[in-house]
C-alpha cells in the first residue's frame, strides 16, 4: 500500500480546546476516512510562525499514512478534514486552527519534474502570492520548511526527494542553525 507523508499544523485554537486537540483530532478524521490509516506520527513541535510576524506561533507535526486513495483524493480527504476543523481558506498562510499539506506520495513527482522544479525555483513573494494550479508532489517549498522537516525527520529520515536526491535528514541539517534551534518538541 503507498504511503503518504503529511505535514500538521495548527496556530488558532478551536472553540473549547487547543492547538494540540486540534491536530490530534485532524489525525483521528483521517485515520477514519475509507483508504487511509495513520501508521505513524511524530511528536507535536511549537515553531514561528511562517512567513515571519504573519500570526502566533504553530503547533507543527507530520505523519505517515497508508493509503489507497489518488493523491488527488489524499488531497480532498485533507481539505475536507480541515473544513471540518473550522479551517477557512480566506487568505493564503493566514493564521489557521488547522493546515493540513500533502507532502509526499512515496517518490511521485506531479505533474512532472519540469513543473516541480519551476515551482521549487520561485522565489518566497511569487510562492506566497500565487497558488499552483494543480497538485505539485512533493511539497515544492518543503525543503525550505524547518516546521515540516524537523517532525517528518522523527518518522522519515531517510525519505529521498526525487528531484534533489537529498534525505529529509540532510534538508533539515542544511536549514540555518537559528531556524532549527526556534523549534521546540513538546514534552
Amino acid at each position: 500500500m503507498p504511503q503518504a507523508l503529511i505535514a500538521l499544523g495548527a496556530n488558532i485554537p478551536p472553540e473549547g480546546g487547543g492547538l494540540a486537540d486540534a491536530l490530534e483530532r485532524a489525525l483521528d478524521l483521517l485515520d477514519e476516512t475509507d483508504g487511509t490509516a495513520v501508521v505513524r506520527r511524530s511528536r507535536w513541535y511549537r515553531t514561528p510562525a511562517h512567513p515571519p510576524g504573519s500570526g502566533p506561533d504553530f503547533l507543527n507535526g507530520a505523519a505517515i499514512l497508508d493509503t489507497t486513495l489518488s493523491p488527488e483524493g489524499l488531497l480532498a480527504a485533507l481539505h475536507r478534514a480541515e473544513a471540518e476543523l473550522g479551517r477557512a481558506r480566506a487568505m493564503r498562510w493566514a493564521p489557521r486552527t488547522c493546515d493540513l499539506d500533502l507532502i509526499a506520495v512515496e517518490d511521485t513527482v506531479l505533474p512532472d519534474r519540469g513543473e516541480l522544479e519551476r515551482w521549487m525555483a520561485l522565489d518566497l513573494g511569487k510562492a506566497q502570492s500565487l497558488i499552483p494550479p494543480r497538485l505539485i508532489l512533493p511539497h515544492p517549498r518543503m525543503h525550505e520548511r524547518g516546521f515540516v522537516l524537523a517532525p517528518l525527520a522523527e518518522i522519515a529520515p531517510n525519505w529521498r526527494h526525487p528531484a534533489t536526491g537529498r534525505t529529509v535528514a540532510e534538508m533539515l541539517a542544511a536549514r540555518p542553525a537559528a531556524e532549527r534551534e526556534a523549534m521546540r518538541p513538546l514534552a
